[in-house]
Parts: C-alpha cells; sequence; structure tokens
C-alpha cells in the first residue's frame, strides 16, 4: 500500500462484512491515505472494513449500490461531506467486470425510466438541505423493441481485495459467499493487491480450481494466522430449539 497516493480511486472487494480486504484497508488508514474515490458494494460496516477510512474523513466520493446501516456513511452524505453515485447493484458488478474486460461501455435494462437513466440523482448536497451536484442524463436506445441505458466500464488505479488462498503468482480461490464482489473488483484494477488467508506455492492450486487468474494480480500479501481468522458477524441469527427438545439435545 505505500504507493498508494492521495486522490486514489480503490475498487474494493466484499460484502458486508464477507470477503473484506481489512488488512489492506487498515494499512491505507495507519499511513493516512486521504481523498479517496472507492468503487465498492458498501462502504463498510460496523466500524470495519471501508467505514475505518470513512469516519477518519480519508474517502471523498463513493461509487456503489448500498448504504445499508452505516449511519457515519448517511450522515456524510446528507451533510454535503461525500460524493455518492448510487447505482443498481448488479449494473455495478458488470461495470466492474467491463472495466476489467477492457470494455469501455454497455447497455442495460437496469435503470430506463427512472433517475439512473434520466439523470437527477443527488450525488452530493450542499449541507444545508439542497443539493450541489447532481447525476447527468444518459444515452438510451431502443433495441428489438426495448430501451437500454448506456453504462461506463470502470477502471480505479487500484483494486484491493481478499482471497481464501493465493499462489504465488497470483492465483486466487475465494470461500464461498466471499467470491462476491472481489473477482470483479479485482480485474477492476490497475495495480490489484489481494490479501490471502493461505499463501501456496506455484502448482498448489489445481488450475480448474482457479477463481481469477493472476494474470490480474499484481501483489499478494499474506496474512498472519490471526489476521486470517479475525471474522465479524453482521447479524448472528439462532434458531429457538424444537418443540419437546433441549437446547442441548
Amino acid at each position: 500500500m505505500a504507493d498508494v497516493p492521495d486522490g486514489a480511486t480503490l475498487a474494493v472487494g466484499g460484502f458486508g462484512l464477507s470477503g473484506v480486504p481489512n488488512v489492506l484497508i487498515q494499512a491505507l488508514f495507519e499511513r493516512g491515505t486521504s481523498g479517496l474515490g472507492v468503487v465498492s458494494n458498501n462502504c463498510g460496516a460496523m466500524e470495519s472494513g471501508l467505514a475505518v477510512l470513512l469516519a477518519a474523513g480519508r474517502i471523498a466520493r463513493v461509487t456503489g449500490s448500498y448504504i445499508g446501516a452505516n449511519k457515519e456513511f448517511a450522515r456524510q452524505y446528507l451533510a454535503g461531506e461525500l460524493e455518492v453515485e448510487l447505482i443498481p447493484q448488479g449494473t455495478l458488478a458488470e461495470r466492474l467486470r467491463a472495466g476489467g474486460a477492457g470494455i469501455p461501455a454497455f447497455f442495460t435494462p437496469a435503470g430506463v425510466g427512472t433517475q439512473v437513466a434520466d439523470g437527477g440523482l443527488p450525488w452530493r448536497y450542499d449541507g444545508r438541505g439542497g443539493v450541489a451536484v447532481v447525476s447527468p442524463p444518459k444515452e438510451v436506445r431502443v433495441f428489438d423493441g426495448a430501451e437500454y441505458v448506456l453504462e461506463r466500464g470502470i477502471r480505479a488505479d487500484f483494486a484491493l481485495v481478499r482471497a481464501a488462498k493465493g499462489g504465488r503468482h497470483g492465483n486466487l480461490v475465494f470461500n464461498k459467499s466471499a467470491r462476491n464482489f472481489n473477482p470483479s473488483a479485482a480485474t477492476a484494477g490497475r495495480v490489484t493487491v489481494a490479501e490471502v488467508e493461505e499463501l501456496v506455492e506455484p502448482g498448489e492450486i489445481d488450475p480448474d480450481a482457479v477463481h481469477l487468474p493472476g494474470v490480474f494480480v499484481q501483489r499478494v500479501v499474506a496474512l498472519t494466522p490471526e489476521q486470517a481468522a479475525a471474522k465479524m458477524i453482521e447479524n448472528r441469527t439462532v434458531s429457538r430449539p424444537a418443540a419437546g427438545r433441549s437446547a442441548g439435545a
């Protein structure tokens, strides 16, 4: 993270608390990097992940699809301290994938007939209840009798992702739902840094098991056992014991 400058754009994997590159984010926080533009599904939760940078005032702009229960995110947005581009979640995933695949733009039906296509979504408030910056209108075309809106692919200066296993050549394997936005975010970065829970030698990962080829990854950071095991639960849900059975049955 040492060469990530102030004002850099970051594509960051994760969804809620799953698959979030917390160690890399913490490194940026400790370096004092600021003015960041972040592309991520959400901006952290429960004072972890990107919420660490957000609370410290290090993020200037967020492109994402979900504010959720992050009250500080909502406060900064409504106070005019943060510029936010909210887009449909599937569109966000495809914009990242398209950028990584070298596709500059694509047409999608998502958002047609709404402010996503027509423009006018508040990107930044003025802190006094008014809107300072709004989204521009986008091109809409008709294909086979249906309307589609033009969306641009996303490229970022750096991509930060977390994987369950990674080879020294950058091949990555993600664990179940922790795959989420990580592969698409990784492809969108000009420089991609992966923190991995288990580092292995080349050839130890079956080629058929690779979720993201090493051609997209420039740096691999091996986590300590303690860092790999530090995983929070956002919402714990337990079921009641079945009638007539004890809790330990």
